[in-house]
């Protein structure tokens, strides 16, 4: 028996063999992972992390697929994605319980039927709750740090809520344990006007659809902003605005996005980001860091120039003995 039978055979859920993970994706770009599951529940969650362990398989934790760019070649071991509708999600007076897997969109929908307000940022933000809790996304308008209350976080040996107060939440960062993987979010919003923040959120898409290149694959803001700068002016700011490798570019729209003009690598897209670190740090001695997940099995001349953060890999959560960590949503 393989280690792709024996956790078919001890964790309940969906389990697919050499899944391609580029449509999986926002950017559409990499290879497959040996096994993607999707666990029942959380009990099925928490036998996956002791089985990966027990094995010594590898596991990754994929979202919405924001943020993340996987490599040519694939993922080894297991790539994690919960459901949509993991089990217990509830709502009490302010307090909104919704599943890690479910998308961001959900939180603002449930909210408004409960005349509740509080989490405009959110607005045209694409990928998972979990994924937004685990980079601490936001906009100009605010950040998950300001909602989130406590998060559920699921280990080999259970699960259990934990306050945000105790996961170092900072500008793109949270501090998850070693171990954990988010399952649930839970967030505090408050009685508003739901119609003013229908028309807040919309006035944030359209200003997104504007200076943004959504139209083409993308997974984002490459680089986070250094303080008191735009990492985009930076990019033009050297002349990389439009600077295309392969069938990767940097948007003509905005310079801190790379779009997929069809048929992308990920060695197309590293090339591009190393060349803006390079020559940012040549020209204004800022190191830019990045806010995208690498998840899988890059070159090393790939990587070469990188920041620790965008080679760490991982999700929305991590573990160690055979568990990627995060942190890099």
């Amino acid at each position: 028996m393989t280690w792709r039978d024996e956790i078919a055979r001890r964790v309940r859920g969906e389990h697919l063999r050499d899944a391609p993970l580029a449509p999986r994706t926002a950017v559409r770009v990499g290879g497959p992972a040996d096994l993607l599951c999707r666990p029942a529940d959380g009990d099925a969650l928490s036998a996956l992390l002791r089985a990966v362990r027990e094995l010594g398989v590898p596991l990754s934790v994929l979202g919405g697929g924001a943020n993340t760019l996987v490599a040519d070649a694939g993922v080894r071991g297991v790539v994690l994605r919960l459901p949509q509708e993991f089990p217990g999600e509830s709502t009490d007076g302010d307090t909104l319980v919704l599943s890690a897997g479910a998308p961001i969109s959900r939180l603002p929908a449930r909210a408004h039927a409960h005349g509740l307000v509080g989490m405009e940022f959110l607005g045209g933000i694409p990928g998972t709750l979990g994924g937004a809790a685990a980079m601490n996304a936001g906009t100009r308008l605010g950040e998950m740090k300001d909602v989130v209350t406590r998060l559920e976080l699921a280990t080999p040996d259970g699960t259990g809520f934990v306050p945000a107060s105790a996961l170092g939440y900072a500008y793109r960062t949270c501090r998850l344990p070693p171990g954990a993987v988010i399952a649930r979010v839970e967030v505090r919003l408050h009685p508003g006007d739901v119609a003013a923040s229908e028309a807040l959120m919309r006035e944030d898409r359209e200003r997104r659809r504007a200076t943004q290149p959504l139209y083409r694959p993308t997974f984002g803001s490459t680089f986070t902003n250094p303080p008191g700068e735009y990492a985009g002016r930076l990019v033009e700011a050297v002349g990389l605005k439009g600077h295309r490798v392969g069938n990767a570019i940097w948007s003509p729209v905005h310079a801190n996005f790379v779009t997929n003009l069809g048929g992308a690598t990920a060695r197309d897209v590293l090339a591009l980001v190393r060349l803006a670190r390079a020559r940012v740090q040549e020209r204004f001695g800022i190191a830019l860091e990045t806010e995208v997940r690498l998840l899988g099995e890059f070159l090393e001349e790939d990587l070469e120039g990188l920041d620790g953060h965008a080679a760490a890999g991982g999700g929305p959560g991590a573990a160690s003995g055979g568990v990627r960590p995060p942190e890099a949503t």
